[in-house]
Order: C-alpha cells, then sequence, then structure tokens
C-alpha cells in the first residue's frame, strides 16, 4: 500500500506538471466529440467529466444539452477550461479536485466521463470506485485511455527509461489502455462493458517538431528535459531514441496516435 503522504506528493507533482497541457486541446478536441458519442450523452442527462483538463469533453458535453461538472486536479487548466465554456456560451460547474476523492455524493450522474485524465490517478481501483460511486445505477461510464502497445503507451515507456521509478503501487496510465485491466478492475460493479478504438492526429513536420511540443506541454517530457539538463549525453540519447519513436508513426505530417475508449452500465 502506498503511503498517504507519498501519495499527496505523487499528486502534487502532477498537478504542477500538467500545467502547460493546453496547447495540446486542440488535438483533443475531436477525440472529445468521438467520446461523447461513445457514451450516448444527451440532452437533459448529468454528466461528469473526470480530469476534465481544458475542459473539451465537458463543453462538447454541454452543448448537446447536458448539465456537466468538470474536475481537475490543475487550477491552470481550469482557468482554460472555463474560457473554453465562455466562449462556447454554455455553463458547467468546474472545480478543482481529485479524482480519487471527488467531491459529489453518491449517485449524483447519470454519466460519468473521462478522456486521458483519470488514468493519471495513481490507483485505478481507488479513482474507478469513485467514478461509479458518484454514478446512478444504470447510468453510463465511460473513458478514453492509451493503450501500451501503441505510440503514446511506448513513449511513457521511453519516459519510464529516464525518469525515477513511480512510488510503489502507482500504476502506470497505460495500462488503462488494456482490455483485460479495465474488465478485471471494474468486477461486477457493471455490466455491457464494450470497447472501440480510435485514432488521434497530431501533425508534426518532423519528429524534432514532436518531441519539442512534447517537452513544452506534457508532464513527463518536461521532467525528463528538467532531470537531464546537466547530462548531455543522457540529453542526445533520450532525444535519438524519441526521435526514433516518433518515425514508426509519422507520415505525410502526421503521427498516428491509437487509443482505447471504454464504456459500461453501472449494476
Amino acid at each position: 500500500m502506498v503511503q498517504q503522504d507519498v501519495l499527496e506528493t505523487f499528486k502534487a507533482t502532477q498537478r504542477v506538471g500538467w500545467a502547460f497541457f493546453a496547447p495540446l486541446e486542440n488535438l483533443t478536441t475531436p477525440t472529445a466529440a468521438n467520446l461523447v458519442r461513445f457514451a450516448g450523452v444527451r440532452a437533459g442527462q448529468t454528466v461528469l467529466d473526470v480530469g476534465c483538463g481544458t475542459g473539451v469533453v465537458a463543453v462538447t458535453a454541454a452543448r448537446k444539452g447536458a448539465r456537466v461538472a468538470g474536475l481537475d486536479l490543475t487550477p491552470e487548466l481550469l482557468e482554460r477550461a472555463h474560457e473554453n465554456s465562455r466562449i462556447a456560451g454554455v455553463e458547467i460547474a468546474w472545480r478543482e479536485g481529485d479524482a480519487e476523492k471527488l467531491p459529489f455524493g453518491d449517485a449524483a450522474f447519470d454519466v460519468v466521463v473521462s478522456q486521458f485524465g483519470h488514468m493519471f490517478a495513481p490507483r485505478p481501483e481507488v479513482a474507478l470506485g469513485e467514478m461509479l460511486r458518484v454514478l446512478k445505477p444504470g447510468g453510463t461510464i465511460a473513458f478514453s485511455t492509451w493503450p501500451p502497445d501503441h505510440f503514446m503507451g511506448q513513449m511513457f515507456a521511453l519516459f519510464g527509461r529516464y525518469l525515477p521509478a513511480p512510488p510503489p503501487g502507482v500504476t502506470p496510465p497505460p495500462l488503462w489502455g488494456k482490455e483485460e485491466n479495465v474488465r478485471a478492475w471494474c468486477g461486477g460493479a457493471v455490466k455491457d462493458l464494450s470497447f472501440e478504438r480510435g485514432v488521434m492526429l497530431f501533425p508534426a513536420l518532423s519528429p524534432g517538431h514532436h518531441r519539442e511540443s512534447t517537452e513544452r506541454t506534457t508532464a513527463g517530457g518536461r521532467k525528463v528535459v528538467e532531470l537531464l539538463a546537466s547530462d548531455r549525453d543522457r540529453m542526445a540519447a533520450f532525444r535519438t531514441e524519441y526521435h526514433e519513436l516518433v518515425a514508426k508513426y509519422l507520415e505525410d505530417n502526421v503521427v498516428r496516435q491509437e487509443y482505447l475508449m471504454s464504456r459500461a452500465t453501472k449494476v
């Protein structure tokens, strides 16, 4: 079991690390529409977006007429989410908070969704338990995650070779991208579990352009640069490995990043 103080330190690092993600929201906007469709969001439903980031899923759901709340750990992303909902002309209840301690009552929502957000919570069983707790019986839970055997999962593995190991008991985010893990973590709490694959397209002129964007905007990329700043040889090795990885998925100025959507009904 992970000690609570270790968990809080880990989450504090995440909160700071993801503060620079907002420029990538254009990439996650089309996939947000895909997740809202997959979740079957309808007008009049109550919807919670966990790990909402800049609010692309929440805004998409609200524009369909749903009553939406969005929660994220990082205040800088919530500031952008506020701006996005203002521009879209929709009302959303934004909350700063932790996916492992959702500040909502039991059975408060018809639909609970997350796009590449909840999977960064350190303990899947806790985060999933909270998402199901606030979901009404018969309600829908749906989320998008990165499989470990495709580009983003391999990128996380590359970061892991250069970063310190996470605290014992913290689950790597790409494990959410394996269907068998989702089945095991959901257990008997859900029924009608189904999956669908999608593709995110990341425009890039070269592997170097993709790497520089990652180093500026993602928690893992920024941390690698910070740790390797004084080690020129290891920095060069990391960047060479990164370029080789991106080159496998880069064609016609687009990096194809496959992802997995999971959907189930709460029993």
